[in-house]
């Protein structure tokens, strides 16, 4: 296994979207702070078209055993998709998630401990009314993720989430000062210019304190409104 600091001298942690519809995060990957830290080398995406690895001519989704609506995704293309990206990886740490409602809630310590030990990250996307159950048997390690309470159309939404709060956990992704920020801007609310607005008759101001220049007293309003936020 390639350790952490191998890997971050070579400059990467690679992201893998198993999907059949490779289109739809495309351009997402090209801005914001994922798309700096492509362009750094820090991180390597890579979408990979399910479609690709149904070898037996097949299609990749079928009708549900016992009945119901829709179309379940087939469990061979997907496990043959993932032990090709494994055997690819020579030796590197790979995870692989399976994004699914019924899964494990997805948290930001998540993303620093996948940040801190993979190499690889493998994100299957389902679609329609889901993955064939098999397929986290059958690929070991597997881990089923959620990331809220809710059910939308497919996995892409969800890889999109996890692969950028996981790349905001990388090393030289966000500078020290940002990383900072960042965590205090989810724990209080923030302002800038103008000091005042005027908005359908009423002004709304900045409050005093963070205009007050001192630093010790900005602290503590902020420690404050992270408790009531808690």
């Amino acid at each position: 296994m390639i350790s952490r600091r191998n890997r971050n001298r070579a400059g990467q942690l690679t992201f893998h979207l198993i999907t059949i519809f490779p289109e739809i995060s495309a351009s997402y990957w090209r801005y914001g702070v994922t798309g700096r830290a492509a362009r750094r080398g820090l991180v390597q995406i890579k979408v990979h078209n399910l479609r690709d690895y149904s070898l037996d001519g097949k299609r990749n989704d079928d009708r549900p055993y016992g009945g119901g609506p829709g179309m379940v995704l087939r469990a061979k293309p997907i496990v043959r998709a993932v032990e090709k990206l494994k055997r690819q990886a020579r030796g590197q740490k790979c995870k692989v998630i399976i994004l699914s409602p019924a899964g494990k809630q997805f948290t930001n310590k998540e993303a620093a401990r996948w940040a801190k030990h993979c190499d690889q990250l493998i994100l299957v996307a389902g679609r329609y009314e889901g993955i064939d159950a098999r397929v986290r048997r059958m690929i070991p390690g597997a881990e089923e993720v959620s990331i809220g309470p809710y059910v939308l159309s497919g996995g892409e939404l969800p890889a999109m989430v996890i692969i950028d709060a996981v790349a905001r956990r990388i090393p030289g992704v966000l500078g020290d000062e940002q990383s900072l920020e960042e965590k205090r801007s989810a724990s209080h609310e923030v302002y800038t210019r103008p000091e005042i607005i005027t908005h359908r008759g009423r002004r709304y101001r900045v409050p005093q304190v963070l205009l007050s220049g001192h630093q010790a007293r900005i602290n503590d309003w902020k420690l404050n409104q992270k408790s009531r936020k808690h």
